[in-house]
């Protein structure tokens, strides 16, 4: 399974569930809220920027935003909400690919980052939101912390998730540092629909040193948008990192 081949258009007409899920006010608004405050009145990158889930938000508050997307279908259902002179949109590989301009923030929500699925790739994208950012610009990454301590002896998989219609389950390859999402979906039938997803996952420890290495340092760690407190029992975060103003 590579990226382009999991975001297609099936998948991006599918992804949007206005006012549920990640769209859902309640995780929607304080994510807008603290990125336009971590903007600082300046422009924003959107790493991945999908359909535009955060970023439309986002410039609705009056911060300038462009995006890089790797998935063409993604953008295609973006632009049935935002222009491309709303949101400018690069079509690329948000680890490589160059935004005209200079940024005062550079994103990436919702676990993205683990999409690239090797450790040079992960380390090339701190480098590229670097090369877009002003000095003392900040790069915002939420994602998910690996829950290996859940896996006993010979087991390979756990259950993240479990609710009416939807099991969210995932399998594990330790020695690689890859993880496979699979998301079962189902209603009263026997019929149930199977989508999966590779990633990378990282540790906040790595990641911290891919941050060093692009010359960020870390400004703060969030168990959430909100800013509860990290902790050793929190499921994901949101760290921020800086480049120092006399880069």
């Amino acid at each position: 399974m590579n990226q382009e081949e999991i975001w297609d258009s099936d998948a991006a007409q599918r992804y949007d569930t206005p006012g549920t899920g990640m769209f859902a006010p309640e995780v929607l608004r304080p994510t807008v809220e603290r990125l336009a405050g971590l903007a600082g009145g300046g422009a924003a990158l959107e790493f991945a920027i999908g359909t535009g889930r955060v970023a439309i938000p986002l410039a609705e508050r009056g911060v300038p935003v462009t995006g890089i997307e790797l998935s063409r279908p993604m953008v295609q259902q973006l632009r049935t909400r935002a222009d491309e002179a709303t949101i400018p949109v690069i079509v690329g590989d948000m680890a490589t690919s160059v935004v005209p301009g200079e940024f005062t923030l550079v994103y990436l929500v919702y676990n993205t980052i683990s999409n690239l699925l090797t450790q040079a790739e992960q380390v090339e994208c701190f480098h590229n939101a670097a090369r877009h950012l002003k000095p003392g610009g900040r790069f915002v990454i939420e994602l998910w912390v690996p829950e290996l301590r859940k896996l006993p002896p010979g087991q390979k998989a756990t259950v993240w998730q479990a609710e009416p219609g939807y099991i969210g389950l995932d399998t594990y390859d330790v020695l690689r540092q890859h993880v496979v999402s699979h998301h079962f979906r189902f209603d009263d039938t026997r019929q149930a629909r199977l989508t999966r997803s590779p990633h990378r996952y990282i540790w906040p420890s790595e990641l911290d040193l891919m941050a060093q290495l692009a010359g960020f340092v870390l400004e703060s760690r969030h168990a959430d948008w909100s800013g509860a407190e990290f902790t050793a029992e929190s499921r994901s975060h949101v760290s921020v990192y800086r480049v120092p103003p006399n880069r």
